[in-house]
């Protein structure tokens, strides 16, 4: 046993990424409750991208919100898609649902250079989650079509989170 606990703790010293991706894990949400989490990032991407396109000069971030409304429009609708099949019923998720609305709130009482940094961090901090999430329920979550839907998203929830990131000003 105690050579065991030697090759994992050399596996954890050799690859530092395992371990903060170990570190960072996070539980799949309930079934209904992921699709109104999922749901609540469509509708924010939706909203916040179109405040975007009204509010932003700044080429970077109108070029962002183009290509996340648009993914969120199919996102939504494969959604939809997707529950209708597991035959499962929404429910509002309690944390991003609300944090959303706050996100939205804050952004539409700003303009120029200021919305484009809140839209920016904003942005970040939605899709951070979205990924964690995402990633939880496509290996853990319970419904079949559901968890499809965690496995097609996800890819496309890490290309904007390093968008994301990229905007707010880290890499």
């Amino acid at each position: 046993m105690t050579t065991t606990r030697r090759s994992l703790l050399a596996v954890l010293a050799a690859a530092p990424m395992l371990h903060t991706a170990v570190a960072h894990a996070q539980d799949a949400l309930p079934d209904a409750r992921f699709v109104g989490f999922a749901q609540a990032v469509n509708d924010f991407e939706i909203a916040s991208g179109n405040l975007a396109m009204q509010r932003s000069a700044n080429e970077n971030i109108r070029g962002y919100a183009s290509r996340a409304i648009a993914e969120a429009n199919e996102n939504a609708s494969a959604l939809s898609k997707s529950r209708s099949e597991a035959g499962v019923s929404y429910a509002p998720d309690g944390s991003m649902g609300p944090k959303t609305q706050n996100l939205l709130a804050q952004l539409n009482a700003l303009q120029g250079p200021q919305f484009d940094a809140a839209f920016a961090q904003a942005q970040l901090s939605v899709m951070t989650d979205a990924e964690a999430q995402y990633g939880a329920y496509s290996q853990n979550g319970r419904s079949g079509p559901l968890r499809r839907y965690a496995q097609n998203v996800l890819p496309k929830s890490k290309i904007q989170l390093e968008y994301a990131r990229r905007n707010a000003g880290g890499r």
